[in-house]
């Protein structure tokens, strides 16, 4: 059977036998339900796998205190991966305050408790119990994030980088396709995992003794990371440093006398790869053996990932870490050939409620020169100013959503995955066709904050963008004859931010009688800068800055936004409404706020 004949990655013996398998090659485990759509990071390293001709089966969400739960399809030929799934596991289950969230998005019906906290670690020692010398390799956002040293929000506590903890044989960080493959082929004929790229491993002493460090960069040792807050800082500016592919050395650190070694950040695919994974058989759908809602997967069924990589670095956000600075876009054949593949499901009835990744504006962006790309070091594109390299005036964008509306069966085509203002007010001819043709009577926009010296901390430009951008948006809405508005993200308690400087977000809603519909309490995630920030009480050039830390500190903040949603919730109603018919195409009208 050709893989690309294959309609879902086999979760037991029975599916084995059915293509006609008497074991597997590669066993993949997963905290996430088994989605087989290109969203979901499992199944893109399953889909890449199966088509270099191994046999991939996976488990999601297995009983991760009972080695069995691993063994229903046997032991695998060659080794195991693990996965937390699409969001880091202590992300997924507690929230800014420490506490159980109450739904998990990635399982069915959104029940909580169906994958452990620091998942990797739990299944990659679940992994070597139930198979006692396999192979195991480690990847997707949670290990890419807590690939070295680092501060843990939820434990409040440096911890050693997951590879350290887990014990596995070698780490995947980013995006994955490139350095898997090789991890698997190395494997299977029982080669040492060495420079590889975008990989991460542990050398023993006798193999430290012998590691040249000529062409790697020195991180902070495990030691100090552990005596010296400001290490962590160190630390957090050498990886950024260091994030190009193109130009980004390796990087060692010590564990008493072992050595965690990272090689060079892998490649991106460009865009004939790109186009490649997205047609290699996806089901996109849930596998048969969930007979409930996912919702993550509700989120996203009728949408077309199309980009990856953001050019912004926010101090906050995980993203270039993973996926790195460098936007790579499918061409338009291929995006139009998964909207002719949506128009034939039997749920599709002509929405198509994205078209983006990162941003919706992002995609096509590129660069003018290349090589300049390639010698850079900067941590952003965009702060603290736009670089001129940096091309996004979002004419290829405009071609294409102009063929995909020219698509007889689609009758509405959305862009939900928010807007970037800093590129918005250079993209006046998308932004135009964006709000005229593309808005479901709701944008998505990410001011983060209004007061200068936290945009600043947080690497984001003014906030001059947000206002000229929302004059902008309600004119153009009033000359296309639509009522549609902005929905807002606004971050609380940013390291460095004081209730002053949060009273001026408040004072702008106030002054426009506008509720905010989204709120996030700020989290330190892993290898960011704002978790540094958060641990040291530091900038990166050493300056002391004011953290919130426990709820007593933090709950002012969320007071003000949280105080300006509540007020908002006699127009739950309206919104739950809105949002129903926008999914069904249906238009609509209604009051503004009062």
């Amino acid at each position: 059977m050709k893989a690309q004949d294959i309609p879902f990655l086999p979760m037991s013996r029975a599916e084995m036998q059915k293509y006609g398998w008497d074991e597997l090659d590669i066993l993949l485990v997963t905290g996430d339900c088994y989605v087989d759509h290109p969203s979901f990071g499992i199944s893109v390293i399953g889909r890449v796998l199966l088509d270099k001709g191994y046999r991939v089966g996976i488990i999601a969400q297995p009983d991760w205190k009972d080695p069995a739960a691993l063994q229903i399809m046997g032991k695998p030929r060659i080794c195991c991966g693990i996965t937390a799934g699409n969001m880091d596991s202590m992300v997924n289950i507690y929230t800014a305050a420490r506490r159980l969230r109450r739904s998990d998005a990635y399982s069915e019906e959104g029940e909580t408790g169906k994958r452990p906290p620091h998942a990797v670690v739990v299944y990659t020692q679940l992994a070597k119990r139930a198979f006692p010398g396999i192979p195991v390799f480690i990847g997707g956002i949670e290990a890419s994030l807590r690939r070295v040293a680092h501060y843990d929000y939820w434990q409040d506590k440096m911890k050693q980088s997951v590879i350290v903890d887990a014990k596995a044989d070698i780490l995947s960080f980013g995006m994955g396709e490139r350095s898997v493959i090789e991890i698997v082929r190395q494997m299977e004929i029982n080669k040492p995992l060495r420079g590889i790229r975008g990989t991460a491993y542990v050398l023993g002493k006798k193999e430290a003794e012998r590691f040249n460090p000529e062409k790697y960069i020195e991180l902070p040792s495990w030691d100090e990371m552990k005596s010296d807050r400001d290490a962590l800082m160190r630390s957090t500016v050498t990886i950024e440093r260091e994030m190009n592919p193109a130009n980004g050395k390796g990087l060692y650190q010590k564990y008493g006398d072992r050595l965690l070694v990272l090689e060079s950040p892998a490649l991106p695919l460009d865009t004939n790869e790109l186009d490649r994974v997205h047609d290699l058989g996806f089901s996109y759908e849930p596998h048969p053996v969930y007979k409930k809602s996912i919702p993550a997967y509700e989120t996203i069924k009728h949408s077309v990932p199309a980009v990856r990589g953001c050019p912004g670095g926010c101090a906050f956000c995980g993203l270039v870490s993973h996926q790195g600075r460098g936007i790579r876009s499918r061409s338009h054949e291929s995006i139009l050939r998964e909207v002719n593949r949506m128009l034939e499901r039997k749920h599709f009835r002509g929405t198509i409620s994205d078209i983006g990744g990162a941003a919706g504006n992002i995609l096509y962006n590129g660069s003018k020169d290349v090589e300049k790309c390639n010698k850079c070091k900067r941590v952003s594109c965009l702060y603290p100013k736009p670089c001129p390299n940096y091309q996004a005036d979002g004419k290829h964008l405009v071609g294409l959503l102009r063929k995909i509306r020219s698509i007889p069966g689609v009758k509405h085509l959305y862009l939900n995955s928010g807007i970037r203002l800093d590129l918005a007010v250079r993209q006046k001819e998308l932004m135009s066709e964006i709000i005229r043709h593309h808005v479901s009577g709701h944008m998505k926009v990410a001011p983060e904050h209004l007061h200068p010296n936290v945009l600043k901390l947080m690497r984001k430009n003014p906030a001059e963008d947000f206002y000229k951008f929302k004059d902008f948006f309600e004119q153009e809405s009033q000359d296309a004859g639509k009522e549609q508005y902005l929905i807002p993200l606004f971050i609380s308690n940013f390291p460095g931010c004081t209730t002053n400087d949060m009273k001026t977000v408040d004072n702008y809603l106030n002054e426009n009688n506008w509720s905010p519909q989204q709120v996030q309490d700020y989290i330190p995630l892993p290898m960011t800068m704002g978790a540094a920030m958060y641990y040291t009480g530091k900038t990166a050039d050493g300056s002391s800055i004011k953290v919130n830390r426990g709820l007593a500190e933090r709950r002012p903040q969320m007071n003000v936004l949280k105080k300006k949603r509540s007020r908002s919730r006699t127009n739950d109603k309206y919104h739950a409404e809105s949002e129903k018919r926008s999914k069904s195409g249906k238009k609509f009208r209604h009051k503004k706020h009062r």
